[in-house]
């Protein structure tokens, strides 16, 4: 029933039209694992100083003005942000009309990474129950903050507007425990293919149509895997792969729809000869074809997406976010769909929420559910237009209510959302991660077979998968 929500709560954003919603390394190419994974420096929890330059900000009030009456600090957590990147530079333009109509409240953001570390830290602060009042998160992260009774129920701060803007399917979503919805819907994300269009050109490739197939995918990454005069290498792929992310899934999972962490039978749907098959598939690009960076599948984040802007890989799977980054960027970039395999259409995806931690205090817990509802809104996009720090406007994904408006790029992944899978809404969804990652690497290092590693999982995965 999850999954049937979700393709409905898809299929109603495509009918509705939400629409108008470090440099990488260079030696030399091998599927050899790196000797030592790149250092991974701890995420930064320090509350970040809203960053110039910003509009001027006067009061417009509507939803923007605070009913709570309350004076003091919020603690806003972000997902991804960091000072002047693409979510920060939405999220400061949001604060500063917010805090220009309610001048008693001051926000204070706090970026977490989007990886395991990062959600760690996001764990832990809920738990002490100091330092955080609202949290911008995946939905697949909801179930345990739900179980574990840390964060807040909205459904008593759902207004009639509310009710009738937000796409009710996307908002059964949050509905995890007595029918009560958990968090305010912010956005869809799915998963795409990132091409850069220069690199191509260098290459003197042309670009692939974008009802591709895996192979027309794989030929285009061998035919942009280059030397430049120079010496500096160029690999046709990448993408990040962390225990906190599923950002390369859907290029496996689409070799046939059983090819699911659950299967129709409850049992672990990654333990199957359809899904070894697919593993093996994608690890070849590394193993086989050597279009990857060597350290492929123990990158950070940001060389992946440094790599790409800086035109040392021609393709890189990631999510909507960095988009806007790109745009501003005046990287030459499209976006495509995944290619497709035996027919099949898939990408991954979640979706984006802004939750509201336990907060005792009722005045302060009505001013945080006034800044989620806000942060959530049509209004926030009206505040926070296209521009110069913010190309896409404040939303860096498909809304999640019919008031909001995306623009290019963004609007290159509504075709997407019909073929989108996401996550299933189970508690112990991180655990069963951190249990996969580890084999998953294995297999795209080539130490490790599919068959064996998924088969070494299963009893542990089906355990986690099955959590309530």
């Amino acid at each position: 029933m999850k999954r049937l929500t979700i393709l409905l709560v898809l299929l109603a954003l495509v009918t509705l039209g939400v629409l108008a919603c470090a440099p990488a390394p260079t030696p030399a190419p091998t599927a050899a694992p790196p000797t030592k994974a790149p250092e991974v420096k701890p995420p930064s929890a320090t509350a970040t100083p809203t960053q110039p330059p910003l509009p001027p900000r006067t009061a417009k009030g509507g939803i923007r003005k605070s009913t709570s009456g309350y004076k003091g600090t919020l603690n806003l957590w972000v997902l991804g942000y960091t000072p002047g990147n693409a979510f920060a530079n939405p999220f400061d333009n949001a604060i500063a009309q917010f805090m220009a109509d309610n001048p008693d409240i001051k926000v204070e953001i706090t970026g977490y990474p989007p990886n395991d570390e990062g959600f760690t830290k996001l764990t832990t602060a809920l738990q002490s129950g100091q330092g955080i009042d609202l949290l911008r998160l995946p939905s697949d992260r909801l179930p345990q903050y739900v179980r574990d009774d840390l964060v807040e129920p909205i459904d008593a701060y759902l207004t009639d507007a509310d009710k009738a803007d937000i796409l009710p399917n996307v908002l059964e979503v949050t509905r995890l425990k007595d029918g009560k919805a958990y968090a305010w819907p912010l956005w869809v994300v799915p998963m795409g293919i990132y091409v850069n269009k220069d690199v191509f050109a260098e290459a003197n490739v042309p670009l692939p149509p974008k009802n591709w197939t895996w192979e027309q995918f794989v030929d285009a990454a061998k035919k942009t895997t280059f030397k430049r005069p120079n010496g500096e290498q160029v690999y046709g792929f990448s993408g990040f792969v962390d225990p906190g992310v599923i950002n390369t899934w859907g290029l496996w999972m689409i070799e046939d729809p059983s090819v699911r962490p659950i299967g129709k039978d409850g049992t672990f749907g990654f333990n199957s000869p359809a899904a070894y098959k697919g593993l093996q598939r994608f690890a070849d690009l590394a193993l086989v074809h050597k279009v990857t960076p060597p350290d492929f599948g123990a990158q950070k984040d940001s060389d992946v997406k440094g790599g790409f802007q800086n035109k040392q890989f021609a393709m890189i799977v990631d999510a909507t976010g960095p988009a806007a980054a790109f745009k501003g960027a005046n990287v030459n970039f499209e976006i495509y769909p995944h290619p497709t395999v035996n027919g099949n259409r898939l990408t991954v995806g979640a979706v984006g929420l802004i939750a509201v931690a336990k907060i005792k205090d009722s005045v302060k817990r009505q001013a945080a559910m006034d800044l989620a509802r806000y942060l959530t809104s049509g209004e926030v996009q009206e505040d926070v237009p296209p521009g110069s720090n913010v190309p896409t406007g404040f939303y860096l994904a498909p809304g999640a209510r019919k008031s909001v408006k995306v623009v290019d790029p963004l609007d290159k992944f509504i075709p997407m959302l019909p073929d989108m899978w996401v996550t299933p809404l189970v508690p112990e969804w991180a655990k069963f991660t951190r249990l996969f990652h580890p084999e998953y690497q294995n297999i795209l290092f080539g130490k490790i077979k599919p068959e064996e590693a998924m088969k070494k999982i299963a009893p542990e995965a089906e355990k986690l998968l099955q959590s309530k």
